[in-house]
C-alpha cells in the first residue's frame, strides 16, 4: 500500500500551481506593456521570473506542518546478523 502524500507536499504543489498560473496571467496581461520586466536584461528575465513560483513553493513547504508517520519495524535477516556482513 503506498504511503499517503504528506501535507507539506500537497501545500507546496498547490502553491507552485497557483503561483505559476498567477505569474503567467500577469505576464499575459502586460504582454503589450513590458514595464514590469523592462529593467531586467532579456537573457536573465526567464530565470528571474522562474524564481517567483520557486520562492512561493519553498515558503509554502516550509510553513506547512509535517505529517507524522508511524515508525516501521526494521526487517531482520534470517541469519540473525546485522550490518554490512549480513
Amino acid at each position: 500500500m503506498p504511503e499517503p502524500v504528506e501535507t507539506k507536499v500537497k501545500f507546496a504543489t498547490a502553491a507552485a500551481y497557483v503561483s505559476s498560473t498567477g505569474l503567467v496571467a500577469a505576464l499575459t496581461a502586460i504582454q503589450d506593456d513590458a514595464r514590469l520586466v523592462a529593467w531586467m536584461p532579456d537573457g536573465i528575465t526567464p530565470f528571474v521570473l522562474a524564481l517567483v513560483p520557486a520562492a512561493i513553493t519553498a515558503v509554502a513547504g516550509w510553513k506547512a506542518k509535517h505529517t507524522p508517520r508511524a515508525p516501521r519495524a526494521i526487517p531482520r535477516r534470517e541469519s540473525g546478523a546485522y550490518g554490512p556482513e549480513a
